[in-house]
């Protein structure tokens, strides 16, 4: 059994994405790590060789700027990673570049793969999401936040990324996976103001093109609010080793207001069940569960 990883990424120190830290997260799963670099406007490319680790494969890509629409240009680029891996390999674990695998679960995804490498009816694996916000002390946990998402995918079948590359799909079609007791720690809306302000701008131009939306983010405030979340709760958990030193040099450290609930009464009385439950309740999933 052969897996290997594969990401994207474009400008990574000028927004400020954690990619090293995912690389390196998954590297110990992997038997190679596909990097596709996009056309970058700053020192990317020397950051990712700057690993240091001889399963890294670097290659280099041109983003589209015509497929702005709805974030098509990332799934592209993500078939693009993804067509660059070993035909022989049975899995492709696939780690976006601010999505951080914990190694507690280095055991589980494990045995997972080997488990599922001949049941060639599971065409993915699915994990648990964390989505930390604001700073490393506190997760999302509304109906906002996709609670889980498939990161393996059985390799060489077709499988293909989806829309904006959060998903993927066999033929047009939802892929069949199995679910496993792993987590992906999401740290997408972890930065300071500045910087998260400055990455909205950034990553506002792959989904609109000349549009209103696209014109509000680059005339507003120089800072995000992340005072206008709309439930968090307090995180009691360890983030992973990779994620050690970036925490202790952020030094972000702003506190929330836990009590404070932006969302409506359906949405309430959804999350309440929730949290009894352990359901979501009509929410839309990119993938059928066997």
């Amino acid at each position: 059994m052969k897996v290997s990883g594969f990401t994207i990424i474009k400008n990574a120190l000028l927004n400020d994405y954690p990619v090293t830290e995912a690389i390196r997260s998954i590297l110990p799963l992997v038997d190679e790590m596909i990097v596709l670099v996009g056309d970058c406007s700053d020192s990317t490319r020397a950051l990712i060789a700057g690993i240091g680790d001889e399963k890294i494969k670097i290659y280099d890509s041109t983003w589209d700027a015509n497929l702005r629409q709805g974030g098509s240009v990332l799934a592209v680029e993500t078939n693009k990673a993804l067509e660059l891996i070993d035909p022989a390999s049975t899995w492709a674990f696939y780690i976006q570049a601010d999505e951080v695998v914990h190694e507690k679960y280095y055991d589980v995804i494990r045995q997972a793969c080997k488990k599922y490498e001949h049941e060639k009816e599971v065409q993915g694996l699915l994990f648990d999401y964390l989505h930390f916000y604001g700073n490393y002390n506190y997760t999302g946990d509304s109906r906002v936040w996709y609670l889980r998402e498939v990161r393996i995918i059985r390799a060489g079948i077709g499988i293909t990324s989806f829309k904006d590359a959060q998903g993927f799909r066999l033929d047009g079609k939802r892929i069949q996976v199995k679910k496993i007791a792993a987590a992906i720690y999401h740290y997408g809306w972890v930065k300071t103001p500045q910087q998260m302000h400055k990455k909205i701008k950034q990553v506002t131009k792959f989904w609109h093109e000349d549009s209103p939306e696209l014109e509000r983010q680059i005339n507003s405030e120089d800072f995000f609010n992340y005072d206008e979340f709309d439930s968090l709760k307090i995180f009691t958990g360890t983030h992973p080793q990779v994620m050690q030193p970036r925490i202790k040099s952020h030094g972000l450290d702003k506190t929330f207001d836990l009590s404070k609930k932006n969302i409506g009464l359906k949405d309430r009385l959804l999350l309440a069940f929730e949290k009894l439950t352990g359901i979501r309740p009509f929410t839309f999933r990119n993938y059928k569960k066997i």
